[in-house]
């Protein structure tokens, strides 16, 4: 009778972390598409296609290649900065050793 809390907490304390990073790594996905869409949302003034798969280096040189008005040239390249320190942190936390098993398991993939 003694083991039966101790596995209990462990199950549960298993479970909560599991939980914990699984809500982690969807926030970061969908942070990701929320990013996207505020750039397609400036898309008429840029000019430039924007996808899920859009590689922030390329739509910076994409960016530079345009002329448009500065102010909304500043507001996409924020946007785009911060489409890539997202895409590196989400990488980078499925890369770490616990945190790849939850990966594994909630079949998350590399952005």
């Amino acid at each position: 009778m003694g083991f039966i809390p101790l596995f209990i907490m462990l199950g549960s304390g298993a479970l909560l972390f599991f939980l914990t990073v699984k809500n982690e790594l969807q926030r970061k996905l969908n942070q990701q598409k929320e990013l996207l869409f505020k750039l397609n949302s400036l898309n008429p003034a840029l000019g430039i296609l924007v996808d899920d798969s859009s590689d922030p280096d390329l739509l910076i040189a994409a960016l530079k290649d345009k002329k448009t008005e500065n102010g909304i040239t500043e507001k996409a390249l924020k946007i785009i900065r911060d489409l890539k320190v997202n895409r590196i942190q989400y990488n980078q936390l499925l890369k770490k050793a616990p945190y790849n098993w939850v990966g594994k398991i909630a079949r998350f993939q590399a952005i």
